[in-house]
This record gives C-alpha cells, structure tokens and sequence, in this order.
C-alpha cells in the first residue's frame, strides 16, 4: 500500500518501545513476579489475575509503572486470600524501583533518523504513562534536543490525539505519528485523518493488540526499523 506523504510538516514519536525499550522490563517484572507468588496458583492464573488487576486500575491509576506495582500487589493479596507474607510485597516494590532505574536502551537508529528528519520536520514526542518516568527517560536519552515539543497523554485515543493536535495548532493532514501500537499510535490518527506508520516490536502488551478486522481499509505503511523512515519522508 503505497501513502503519500507531500503534505507533512510535523512527525510525531511515540516514546516506550518506538524510541527506546520498555515492554522487555514489564514482560520480566511479571515473570518475577509469578515466582514470588507460585506457592499460591500456577503461573498461569497469576499472569491472567495481575492482567485482569492491570485493566481494571487503568482507569484509576493509568498507565505505567507505579500503577503496574499497585496491580501486583492488589493481585497479590487477591491471589493469596490476604495471606501473602509483608516480605513479598516488599520484593514486589523493589521489582518497580528495578524497573524504574533500568538505564535507557535506545532501539537501533533512533538518533540518526531524530537527527536527519529534525533537519526538515517539526518533531515531538506523544507518549503515555507515568509522567516523572517518562520524563527521566527522556532526560536519561539524550534525545531531547530534537524534538520542539513532548506531552505525555494520559490515553491515546482519537480525542487525546484531536485537543493536542488542535492546542499545538498542527494542521492534522500535516501531521505523521510513528508508533510501535497499532491500537495507540495508528488507528486512532487514522481514524481523525492524519498518517501513521507502525514500527512493531518484538513484544507487544496484551492490551495493545487488535484483531484484523479492526485494521480492514485502514491505510498505514508498516516497517521493519526507524531507518525505513528516511526512504518514506
């Protein structure tokens, strides 16, 4: 499927696995954190309570890290029957201050690309979660000169994307979101009628995947790695 892109004038990046690697830390907490809770349920159980725990905070706590540490233990203590000993909910809380202070790895090509399409773009960072951890990352990055604005969402919805696109006075045919989500960084810009390109990475978190049927007539360009960009743009 081929999409013009003439019109573009202002590239929007998601941060957590399009910039730099974030699922790998989560997908490793739940592995340790099934551990800590084995002598309670199987391994799978856990998984589907800690996730069926992480959907139902969404709305209270958003996403991220601390609200993902809230969800162990609540889960924890549901898992347990309030039974899980004070020594394993303090594990549970140095495995979200590990993942916290994990050092930022940036995904291959990621300044080279931010640094030849700065050159011609207006570029900025949209990206959800917890905004101390989004904000240290950046920071810990480096990447942070070359992008003229970063907001941190608290959901990637069609209506998030509009109020910014519209408080930032960015033109929405003018606007391309490069993203790792098809669910947050695609289908919603497509939907308000900007671009998207999707970046997939080798994990993706249950609650980012989509069916088929919801990508049918969607027009989106998918690549392999960031570098594809400066053949597109």
């Amino acid at each position: 499927m081929e999409v013009k892109y003439d019109e573009i004038k202002v590239i929007g990046f998601d941060a957590d696995d399009t910039l730099w690697v974030n699922e790998t830390y989560f997908r490793e907490a739940e592995e340790k954190f099934a551990s800590l809770l084995e002598g309670y349920e199987t391994k799978n159980t856990i998984d589907q309570d800690l996730f069926k725990m992480e959907i139902k905070n969404l709305e209270l706590y958003g996403y991220g890290i601390k609200g993902f540490v809230l969800s162990m233990i609540e889960s924890a203590l549901e898992l347990s029957n309030n039974k899980v000993q004070h020594q394993t909910l303090h594990k549970i809380l140095d495995i979200g201050k590990e993942m916290i202070s994990q050092p930022v790895e940036l995904l291959p090509d990621v300044e080279e690309v931010l640094k030849q399409l700065s050159k011609k773009y207006r570029l900025i960072v949209l990206t959800k979660g917890d905004l101390l951890d989004q904000e240290r990352k950046l920071e810990r990055s480096k990447l942070s000169d070359y992008f003229h604005h970063v907001e941190v969402l608290s959901d990637k919805k069609e209506m998030n994307y509009q109020n910014l696109l519209d408080h930032l006075e960015i033109d929405v045919k003018e606007f391309l979101m490069i993203g790792n989500s098809l669910k947050s960084d695609v289908l919603p810009l497509i939907t308000i009628g900007a671009k998207a390109i999707h970046v997939p990475f080798h994990t993706t978190w249950q609650h980012e995947q989509v069916e088929d049927h919801e990508t049918n007539g969607k027009e989106y360009q998918t690549i392999s790695g960031l570098k594809e960009l400066l053949k597109l743009v």
